[in-house]
């Protein structure tokens, strides 16, 4: 079993200069970057145009550290308090499930944990102490 806690950045529509300045200020290398428009369509959630290009998702090196991007989607709020969160990164369903619960007492769910075309079980929890976390749960593939 694995677990991780990896720093992740919510920006304001400006992850791709954020990922070029990070790149450069800590010697960090870019592993991965997908953006909206990049990703499996869903009908219920249609993506405005202006999304296409932004981040949905990118994965840094810093030393032996991972650091996470995205841009906020559009219609989410960004203000300061929200753009870093902590990923709780495990290979475990069950694992990630119960964490998920534990974080959510007191606390407020933003995205239920449900498996998605990236995960079998990812989620969004803000604590009863206001820090948010993103469950994350690796593809045994």
């Amino acid at each position: 079993m694995s677990l991780r806690l990896i720093p992740y950045l919510m920006m304001n529509g400006n992850a791709t200069e954020a990922i070029q300045f990070y790149e450069k200020a800590l010697d960090a290398k870019l592993l991965f970057q997908q953006t909206f428009g990049e990703m499996p369509a869903n009908p219920e959630f249609p993506l405005p145009a202006e999304a296409k290009g932004l981040v949905a998702h990118a994965m840094l090196k810093v030393g032996e550290t991972d650091l996470m991007f995205s841009d906020m989607f559009p219609g989410q709020p960004h203000h300061i308090g929200n753009q870093v969160t902590i990923c709780v990164s495990t290979d475990d369903a069950d694992q990630s499930r119960r964490f998920f619960e534990a974080l959510q007492q007191g606390g407020q769910v933003s995205m239920p944990l449900q498996e998605t075309h990236f995960s079998p079980a990812y989620g969004i929890v803000t604590d009863k102490f206001g820090v948010t976390f993103q469950i994350y749960t690796e593809s045994k593939q």
